[in-house]
């Protein structure tokens, strides 16, 4: 009975040592492995230090898989040039918005007329993209531009660099338009399994072009999930449902569960199968190949690897005929995971999957009545299904209240009604839904009439789930926003869960809820009366800054909108506010119309409503029924005094009618000038009669050659100086003179690009150092 526990004590002591390595911000040097490795002689035979031999090989492992990963940076001399890479397409390429995007894997990097060493997986887009389709395993010459990986950084935000990093790309870039670019050669066994997806796909979107639920059907039948829209998220969202398009464990571990079924039940027709070998065995290989084949269908994405490694890991026992507790399953499931990739537990889904199987091991093992108590058998049909039900139901409770903490943690909200709504889903899914599409995906190219009419059945099943769906995330209790709580709140959290779920009549349960207190009770920290905390987001080429007072909030513009899927209203500043356990905007400033601007409003005001909008461009957001901002407005609000400086009138357009604000706090100001040129900065010189000096100045115009005239500056005379600009922009902003106009002024910069999003804290004491996300947030691999 000891072996299951130590089991899971060692599995818990190498996932440690691997977890340790990620949370750091610098890769240690070798000479540190060579002292680790010095100790495992000494824990070898030791049984009670077995745990921490295996913390350090956990260590050790993910250290060689991060140094391996990182060996392969795109050189400093090669960014931003034009490169000739030889390789293959990696991938099924994505069509969006006009372009291409693709993995590409070379074999050769090229650059004048010298091969350098590389990355050896990088991500491209291919805007002016050839007629005939680009297909995986293509061999290709194409002339590019790389840059090493870069994803905005801010709170509350995705961090794109460290999702880069886990999927292997150690640079982005775009083909570049030129005669060399020529196909070498095109082979299907170069990439088989994704040239066979890819035919699959390129046979199935025709027959689901008028289906609103085409991205739906390609996620779960082939893993491709770029086809779903943002409209769609958010219904799987708020729904708790947005598992159910990931080809993980559940869809995996319910056709491994079918075909084991049928497995057993059509080996054992025949008495002379089962003397050669046992039904159970037979069903067992049955669901390994069922599992190995959907997996494949998937592209062996990583949930996929995962669902599949602990399918096989209980299908073996059976094989073995050893029956394997499901703790010890886990647990050596978890260790064939952490070998086979350890950068998975950078992964949120990593964490959900084992999560989700550890609390209803646990979970639905607790519901049961301790030892010693009946068990009540059943009369008849009835009375069986009704105690399935209601262990069903028990379940979505057990795995919600389980996975609440790390939910809410990970994502900063928490759907209400997923207990619910999973209940009918995921049967609904699993039984009626996948089954057809997945046959009707095998079937489609040798028996098409029979392939289509299986996916159109899917479809129709699906579109009915779908319509209860998206009536349930109309709900207004559906979802529920909370901050991120700190980690001193997280892990009483998951205590207290975890105990809530022990055994009924276990003395004590009830104090499962004092521990889930903290959690839910748990605010921000805000400014007190009379202070003001800024910070400027880190939006790439754009601009957006929020505003913090005692009681109240402002943001000033919200950055761009890149395509129709993403902008960075929705994506940087509401998951921002939200970290901020913000609820409402009480004022929002869009300086002018530009994309770079004004492109991310209707984003962010889709998850956060604002009291009042200012901005110059009205014309641009008449359904908001916006006022004008113009010179002379002000208010006060905590003791924080607001400003409008420009434009001087409500009449005119462009980047010198921009909206500027001044913030005073003290002795201490802000200053925003959003995107104002000479002539407007000359404007404000002659008719600001108490002078625009301030001690922080948001630079006009991203740093441009048209902005910051040496007269603007000097009469600013900034202690710190905010370039917002986005890494390696095509305008090369903020320019070098400019730059050093504001060195020789003595003025302290601070960029975006360089820093990520940063945040000054104004109140009575002299302005100290800002605080800079990419800096306090930094990992291993992190761009500097």
């Amino acid at each position: 009975m000891t072996r299951v526990p130590n089991m899971l004590l060692n599995a818990l002591a190498f996932l440690t040592g691997i977890v340790i390595l990620q949370q750091l911000p610098l890769l240690p040097d070798p000479t540190w492995s060579l002292l680790l490795l010095g100790l495992l002689p000494w824990t070898l035979f030791q049984q009670r230090l077995r745990p921490l031999l295996l913390l350090v090989i956990g260590f050790l492992w993910a250290l060689f898989r991060a140094d391996l990963l990182l060996s392969q940076e795109l050189p400093l001399a090669l960014e931003g040039q034009d490169i000739l890479l030889e390789g293959t397409v990696a991938s099924i390429p994505e069509v969006l918005d006009h372009r291409l995007r693709f993995a590409f894997a070379p074999q050769r990097i090229i650059f004048k007329s010298q091969t350098w060493h590389g990355p050896k997986r990088v991500r491209l887009s291919w805007y002016r993209h050839p007629l005939f389709k680009l297909k995986a395993g293509d061999r290709w010459q194409l002339l590019v531009r790389l840059k090493r990986p870069r994803g905005f950084m801010n709170p509350g935000g995705f961090d794109y660099e460290g999702w880069l990093f886990r999927q292997g790309f150690r640079a982005t870039g775009y083909v570049r338009s030129a005669t060399t670019n020529r196909l070498i050669e095109s082979h299907w066994y170069h990439h088989p399994l994704d040239r066979a997806r890819q035919y699959l796909l390129e046979h199935m979107v025709p027959l689901l072009a008028d289906s609103p639920q085409r991205g739906l059907v390609q996620a779960l039948t082939l893993g491709e999930r770029g086809a779903i829209t943002p409209q769609q998220w958010q219904v799987l969202e708020r729904t708790g449902t947005n598992h159910l398009v990931a080809i993980s464990g559940l869809h995996i571990g319910l056709l491994a569960g079918i075909a084991y079924f049928l497995g057993r039940r059509l080996w054992s027709l025949r008495a002379a199968n089962i003397l050669t070998l046992p039904a159970s065995q037979a069903a067992a290989v049955s669901a390994i190949i069922s599992a190995l084949f959907y997996a494949a269908l998937a592209g062996f994405s990583i949930p996929t690897q995962r669902a599949l490694i602990m399918v096989s890991v209980v299908m073996l026992a059976v094989l073995a005929k050893r029956p394997i507790h499901t703790s010890r399953a886990l647990a050596f499931a978890l260790i064939l995971v952490l070998l086979w990739d350890p950068l998975s537990v950078l992964s949120p889904g990593f964490w959900l999957s084992f999560g989700a199987v550890a609390v209803l091991t646990f979970g639905l093992t607790g519901q049961r009545p301790l030892p010693g108590t009946k068990t009540p058998g059943f009369s008849s049909l009835s009375s069986y299904l009704e105690h399935f039900w209601r262990r069903w139901g028990k379940a979505q409770w057990v795995v919600a209240i389980g996975l609440a903490p790390i939910l809410l943690y990970q994502f900063q909200r928490l759907s209400l009604i997923a207990p619910v709504t999973n209940l009918v889903a995921v049967p609904w899914m699993g039984f009626l839904v996948v089954p057809p599409l997945l046959l009707g995906t095998i079937l489609l190219i040798p028996f098409p009439l029979l392939g289509t009419a299986l996916i159109s059945l899917g479809d129709y099943l699906l579109a009915l789930l779908w319509n209860i769906l998206a009536w349930c995330s109309t709900l207004p209790v559906a979802q529920w926003e909370h901050a991120g709580p700190p980690l001193w709140a997280l892990l009483p959290a998951i205590l207290g869960s975890l105990l809530l779920l022990a055994p009924r009549g276990l003395p004590g349960r009830w104090l499962g809820l004092l521990a889930l207190l903290p959690l839910l009770l748990t605010s921000s920290p805000r400014p007190s009366y009379g202070t003001l905390w800024f910070t400027l987001l880190d939006v790439g080429q754009g601009l957006a800054a929020v505003v913090r007072t005692h009681h109240h909030t402002l943001v000033f513009d919200a950055g761009p909108r890149y395509s129709e899927r993403f902008n960075t209203g929705e994506a940087v500043v509401a998951p921002f506010l939200r970290s901020q356990n913000i609820n409402t905007i009480d004022t929002l400033v869009v300086s002018h119309g530009d994309n770079d601007h004004i492109g991310g409003v209707a984003g962010l005001l889709h998850h956060f409503p604002a009291k009042r909008i200012l901005t110059s461009a009205p014309e641009q957001l008449r359904w908001l029924h916006p006022k004008s901002c113009a010179r002379g407005q002000q208010w006060r609000w905590d003791g924080v005094y607001f400003h409008i400086l420009h434009p001087q009138s409500t009449v005119g357009r462009g980047n010198n009618h921009s909206c500027v604000l001044l913030i005073t706090s003290g002795a201490q100001r802000i200053l925003i000038a959003a995107d104002i040129e000479r002539s407007a900065e000359q404007t404000l010189l002659t008719a600001t009669t108490d002078g625009l000096a301030a001690t922080i100045l948001v630079v006009p115009h991203h740093g441009s050659l048209t902005s910051s005239s040496p007269p603007f500056i000097a009469a600013v005379n900034p202690e710190h100086a905010l370039f917002s600009a986005g890494y390696r922009n095509r305008w090369g902003f903020p320019k070098s003179a400019i730059v050093q106009r504001y060195l020789r002024q003595g003025t302290k910069l601070w960029s975006t690009a360089q820093h990520g999003a940063i945040t000054f804290h104004l109140d009575q004491n002299p302005l100290s150092k800002p605080e800079t996300f990419r800096q306090s947030n930094r990992h291993y691999w992190t761009g500097n």
